[in-house]
């Protein structure tokens, strides 16, 4: 366990190290440079530590650092506060929520509590990504989940995400994050390992963004989609954390009152409930 935890603490170091220009880090740029973003030298005095400790610790020779000194490196690679947790927690040096395992129950008074905003498409999925619960206005967004319940496989592996996401590469981009994030937190669920490995095997894009290691949460987002019943429409999400059952997250959506997209949302929500009564 503690050496698949480091080696992916090296490779989040050197994921990371490449992405930091030396300009972002008020470096001077000097002759001709063989890498992408910083030397490891670079972020060794950065950070104020050895480069000799830092080669150790990109390639897992060094497997306890302390705290004082993964804060040092958080501030020399820039990482958000997302990142910075991500890091300290593949370093095992952030507690793990209590309940990591993946639950699947949603709890019958959200089930209740979604079912009452009958123009807010609502969904509660686990960090697998795994859809647990939607109202009826998300299904008819999401065209009645036809394709898959799992948010991961309907963006990389449904042909028709490219059009129903406006923003296909964004949206792809934002999603590997936030599963990044979630995997560090639960790496030895079976659940998140079989997606994972689905996705690698059967995704070479989602494969290429899983390689870059960014790692972060939702917050406040606009996405924007094709809706073959209705139209574009542009949604802003908001995400919650479940507290009744960590790992759950609950996401609602809403659009611009009185805008094009809230039209669309009502005549979508006229659409779902009509279906409903006809089943």
């Amino acid at each position: 366990m503690g050496g698949m935890t480091h080696s992916q603490l090296g490779a989040y170091l050197t994921a990371r190290r490449a992405r930091v220009t030396p300009a972002e880090a008020n470096l001077p740029v000097t002759g001709q440079r063989r890498v992408p973003g910083l030397r490891r030298e670079e972020v060794a005095a950065l950070a104020g530590i050895s480069a000799d400790y830092y080669v150790r610790l990109e390639q897992g020779r060094e497997r306890t650092p302390s705290a004082q000194v993964l804060d040092a490196l958080a501030a020399a690679l820039r990482l958000d506060e997302d990142g910075r947790l991500h890091l300290f927690r593949i370093a095992g040096l952030a507690p793990r929520p209590r309940g990591a395992a993946v639950t699947e129950r949603v709890e019958p008074s959200l089930l209740t509590l979604m079912d009452a905003w009958p123009h807010n498409p609502a969904i509660v999925y686990n960090r697998a990504y795994d859809v647990l619960a939607s109202n009826a206005i998300a299904d008819a967004l999401f065209h009645g989940w036809t394709h898959s319940r799992n948010l991961m496989h309907v963006v990389f592996t449904d042909p028709a995400a490219r059009t129903f996401y406006r923003d296909w590469h964004e949206v792809a981009r934002n999603s590997v994050a936030g599963f990044r994030l979630g995997h560090g937190v639960a790496p030895d669920d079976p659940r998140m390992r079989q997606v994972l490995t689905e996705l690698l095997d059967g995704s070479a894009e989602f494969a290429d963004l899983w390689a870059r290691h960014d790692a972060r949460g939702k917050a406040l987002e606009r996405k924007r989609f094709a809706h073959h019943d209705v139209g574009p429409l542009t949604l802003t999400m908001q995400t919650f954390d479940v507290r009744a059952a960590p790992g759950q997250e609950l996401v609602v959506y809403h659009a611009e009152p009185a805008s094009p997209s809230s039209e669309a949302l009502a005549l979508l929500g006229s659409l779902a409930a009509t279906e409903r009564h006809a089943s």
